[in-house]
């Protein structure tokens, strides 16, 4: 259960940010999605950590999205193309990193971590209210989640430059068409 507080901080996030009121059109959304409390399940939200610590282009965000809520949905409308960085348990060895380009919900592969099905429907609703952006979806596999931990696994710590290498790589190709 969320405590009232992480709720109300929530709340004052969105607030003090504006997402809503700012204009994206231009912009990328780099998301890292997962919880970083589960080991390897977290990958994303470090992936967004060592993305924090380099120049990227003006016109690219990135943010943690944790499990991915729906509190994410307005956030993401507002973007023209939105990168997920996601674990996934697809039984390919840990570490290994494929990029999807899913044009609907049910191109999310089907072996996303825990939180999957709140990204799945959060998709959903945002292709039903034809507010979905165009998505790329770099997922990392894992084999395990271990419950309380922030370390990763040598495999996952490893990809994790490799993820930034691609992140960086797609966002050299890709121009936001105005």
């Amino acid at each position: 259960m969320i405590s009232d507080d992480v709720m109300e901080l929530q709340k004052l996030f969105y607030q003090t940010h504006n997402y809503l009121n700012s204009e994206k059109k231009d912009s990328i959304l780099v998301l890292g999605i997962g919880n970083y409390l589960m080991g390897d399940e977290g990958v994303g939200v470090h992936t967004i950590h060592a993305l924090s610590k380099i120049d990227l282009p003006d016109n690219v965000d990135i943010m943690d999205g944790g499990t991915g809520s729906f509190d994410l949905m307005p956030i993401l409308s507002q973007y023209p193309l939105v990168i997920f960085v996601d674990a996934t348990m697809d039984n390919k060895p840990a570490g290994t990193i494929d990029v999807i380009y899913p044009k609907f919900a049910a191109d999310f592969p089907t072996v996303l971590s825990a939180h999957d099905v709140g990204l799945k429907d959060m998709i959903e609703a945002l292709e039903f209210q034809n507010q979905l952006p165009k998505i790329i979806l770099v997922t990392v596999s894992i084999t395990e989640m271990i419950p309380m931990t922030i370390s990763l696994t040598d495999n996952v710590e490893n990809s994790i430059q490799h993820v930034v290498n691609k992140i960086l790589n797609i966002l050299n190709k890709i121009t936001i068409e105005k």
